[in-house]
């Protein structure tokens, strides 16, 4: 081929053969951009090792949102793929002709991380560049009355850093000008998060109802039961960074954020810069699966590099700043409440949740959301988190209960005022959400968890998944302090589904998860061995966010946050049921499952109802005292 074919936006062939994709969708750790090349080459008949997916870049992508929800393949994909089929002159290939997409690939990120290679925003280095350490307050919302004049101390109103060509410096220099910043008071943290959250609704809505006054009827048992769920962290273990540069009229960006055009929008209205004079680079991150403070990070560079005078910066949020500033996956309260007849099924429910908003991710309305937008000496209204509508939903994500129930509602509490930044954390709403529900589930069950999930679940590919669940976990030995719990849900109800055994260890004051077996249905799989990754990956940190995690005001170290340890770590069994249905998202459909099979089996091993998480020594304590 003596000349590139270009198909504008996402497929390039070029002169010595090999094929650049420009996708829209970002790889956080997740494994996407192999995915996304076995689609293309499978659709283009080359070779993969002929592919090169490029990094997103507001230059040359497509805009497909935000890297969010488990939506890449689904999504981006189909996308991808549609655009190759053009390509070619061709209908898409049919899945039965499929000879890459379905095949376990090694993963193409990783041989130049394993080699030590520069990969993340981290390792960067632009010429000419100085190093930056932003200044906040102790409290969220507090504005800047006073600060010492310092070198390198940058300022527009309370938004303030200091620049260095050092970054040790930078330190020394943000560690003597915090001593000294003279602040204004600010948000005090409620001490009860889940009263002020029943006490702060903005409004209620049903979000789903079917009444059906003569099923309610039959009721003879009446069950209620209240769950909560903390504010938790993204905890990356590399605090964010981003760098920009400010040249002439035109701003570059590099960030590992998950949206490339919002955070672009973003920018340029806070910096009120036309958005085509901003370009957004993408480089990865620490991941963090949400909303992390990448997006916050960058705002802040991007203001630092205009108070630069030219000079590219770097800003290194410290561990600190990090748990100090990042968004936070919302606290949530959930109340259930359901009638049995006297069959023991479940003829009326009712799920009310109350929660602010999950999704507070920059360039989704006219107002900016990002912190360092409130702080500047023309502030802006800083918006309030917000939910998308279901299926999709925030807090309300897998409220509506995949089983069959014939009078059912659920109730949508939401709460606009927010006592610090929070944003959207893996599965969103989802977590706290199939916490409830399968805790709850396995309240209602009379010792037959699974019979009782089946004799309500029609679905045959939730019933399959369940059933795949228990039978690979085979024949538990029950003995003190021993337990083992079960728990399913569809992630989104349009997702992936998922069902989760737990067995856990209840020693003490401590609970250790065992073992977890996962059965999956994600459609087809596009990378099997990633998937597999995926599953463990979610199964792990839901794990830690079950036992462990819970921010609170005052959190700066790993010693106040702390995070499951390789030694805790479960074993983890990964089962896919493989069919040829459409591919569906992997990320984030363990995440509820595997708390409430956690809970489920801590009740096994204990006969103790815990509604809180995490399920720590003391939560455990209070639940026995109850």
């Amino acid at each position: 081929m003596n000349k590139p074919e270009k198909l504008p936006q996402r497929v390039r062939i070029e002169a010595d053969g090999t094929v650049s994709i420009a996708v829209g969708k970002v790889e956080l750790g997740q494994g996407i951009s192999t995915a996304l090349a076995q689609i293309a080459a499978e659709e283009l008949g080359v070779d993969l090792s002929k592919i090169r997916i490029l990094p997103a870049s507001t230059a040359y992508s497509p805009d497909e949102g935000v890297t969010s929800g488990s939506l890449s393949i689904q999504d981006g994909g189909k996308a991808l793929r549609a655009a190759c089929a053009e390509l070619r002159g061709r209908a898409e290939k049919p899945a039965s002709e499929y000879k890459i997409v379905g095949t376990n690939a090694p993963r193409l990120d990783l041989p130049g991380k394993f080699a030590g290679r520069a990969s993340y925003v981290q390792d960067m280095l632009l010429p000419g560049m100085v190093h930056a350490r932003i200044l906040r307050p102790p409290r969220p919302f507090a504005k800047l009355v006073s600060i010492p004049d310092h070198p390198g101390l940058v300022r527009d109103g309370s938004f303030a850093g200091v620049l260095a060509e050092r970054e040790e410096e930078a330190i020394e220099a943000a560690t003597k000008l915090r001593a000294k910043a003279v602040w204004s008071e600010g948000a005090v943290m409620p001490q009860d998060i889940y009263a002020w959250l029943k006490g702060h609704v903005a409004e209620s809505k049903v979000q789903k109802e079917n009444a059906d006054a003569a099923a309610k009827a039959r009721g003879v048992k009446h069950f209620k039961a209240e769950y909560r769920k903390p504010f938790i962290c993204h905890a990356s273990i590399g605090p964010s960074c981003a760098l920009a540069w400010l040249k002439g009229d035109t701003l570059e960006v590099w960030s590992h954020t998950q949206g490339i055009f919002n955070l672009r929008k973003e920018i340029a209205l806070v910096l009120r810069m036309p958005e085509e004079k901003v370009i957004v680079h993408h480089a990865e991150g620490a991941g963090c699966y949400g909303h992390n403070g990448a997006d916050d990070v960058a705002l802040d560079a991007a203001l630092l590099a205009r108070l630069s005078r030219g000079l590219p910066v770097r800003l290194q949020w410290t561990r600190e700043d990090e748990f100090a500033w990042e968004p936070y996956g919302p606290a949530m309260l959930v109340a259930m409440e359901a009638s049995l007849d006297g069959a023991g099924q479940i003829v009326s429910w009712r799920h009310d949740l109350w929660s602010n908003g999950h999704t507070h991710r920059p360039g989704r309305a006219g107002q900016p959301v990002l912190i360092a937008a409130g702080e500047l000496a023309q502030p802006f209204e800083r918006g309030p988190a917000v939910d998308p509508p279901l299926p999709a939903g925030g807090a309300q994500r897998n409220a509506v209960p995949g089983y069959d129930f014939p009078d059912h509602k659920v109730t949508f509490h939401y709460v606009r005022e927010a006592p610090v930044h929070g944003s959207s954390l893996r599965s969103l709403g989802a977590f706290g959400n199939v916490f409830g529900i399968e805790s709850f589930m396995d309240e209602l069950a009379d010792g037959d968890p699974v019979g009782f999930r089946l004799k309500h679940l029609k679905d045959p590919r939730g019933r399959a998944v369940l059933e795949e669940a228990v039978r690979n976990a085979g024949v538990f030995k029950k003995t003190e302090g021993r337990g083992r719990g079960v728990a399913y849900a569809r992630y989104k109800n349009v997702g992936a589904y998922c069902a989760v055994v737990a067995e856990v260890e209840a020693t003490g004051a401590e609970l250790k998860v065992t073992r977890l077996v996962a059965a999956v249905d994600v459609g087809l799989p596009v990378n099997p061995d990633g998937i597999v990754n995926q599953i463990e990956g979610g199964c792990v940190q839901a794990t830690s966010w079950t036992l462990k995690e819970e921010w609170k005001p005052g959190t700066v170290s790993w010693e106040e946050y702390p995070i499951l340890r390789f030694s805790e770590a479960p074993s983890v069994e990964v089962h896919l049921i493989k069919n040829q249905n459409p591919s569906l998202g992997a990320g984030e459909c363990t995440m509820g499952p595997t708390v409430a099979a956690i809970a489920n089996a801590l009740h096994d091993a204990l006969g103790v109802r815990v509604r809180e998480l995490p399920l720590t020594a003391a939560n455990i304590a209070r639940a026995v005292d109850a």
